[in-house]
């Protein structure tokens, strides 16, 4: 099958499932529904991997970036000047934390050092995803951050709804 053909087919997997997924209310549900409907396609084996053009990851990667640096504004600065010291101390710790099960996890689980610290950061899926394939482990990766997304995805709008009152829209103080 000529991989044009193969790459829209797994658009339109990720396409239909991540419209599917709205459906659900589930938080980031059309990222979620789209790494599903495009990793099943995959898991299948009925399709070969797609080829993605030259410079597609990188043009997707800006995308993602300005759709992200555009939901910053003067008012997110004004909350940084409260927010900064929670801030450092999440990040500080959740990347010292992710380095050590990043370690734990390639001697005791035989991961590979470079995806098992990759995998256990504290970035995005997709940021991850493309550091890990510049050192060329970019599927190990995605696939271990789509399972901690899915996860969190889940989990967390459970536990606040489970936190938050009958009826409240979010949890106070």
């Amino acid at each position: 099958m000529p991989s044009l053909v193969t790459l829209l087919l797994y658009i339109f997997a990720g396409a239909a499932l991540g419209s599917l997924m709205l459906l659900t209310g589930i938080p980031a549900a059309p990222l979620l529904g789209a790494i599903l409907g495009a990793g099943l396609l995959s898991i299948s084996g009925q399709l070969e991997a797609a080829a993605w053009p030259l410079g597609t990851k990188t043009v997707l990667g800006i995308g993602i970036g300005t759709v992200i640096g555009t939901g910053i504004n003067r008012e997110t600065l004004g909350e940084l000047q409260s927010l900064w010291k929670p801030a450092l101390v999440i990040t500080f710790t959740l990347l010292i934390t992710g380095i050590l099960l990043g370690f734990l996890i390639s001697r005791f689980l035989g991961v590979e050092t470079v995806v098992a610290i990759l995998g256990a950061a504290p970035g995005g899926t997709i940021g991850m995803s493309l550091v890990g394939a510049e050192y060329g482990v970019g599927a190990a990766v995605a696939a271990l951050h789509a399972i901690r997304l899915l996860t969190v995805l889940l989990v967390i709008p459970a536990v606040l709804n489970f936190l938050s009152p009958a009826g409240s829209a979010g949890i106070t103080k």
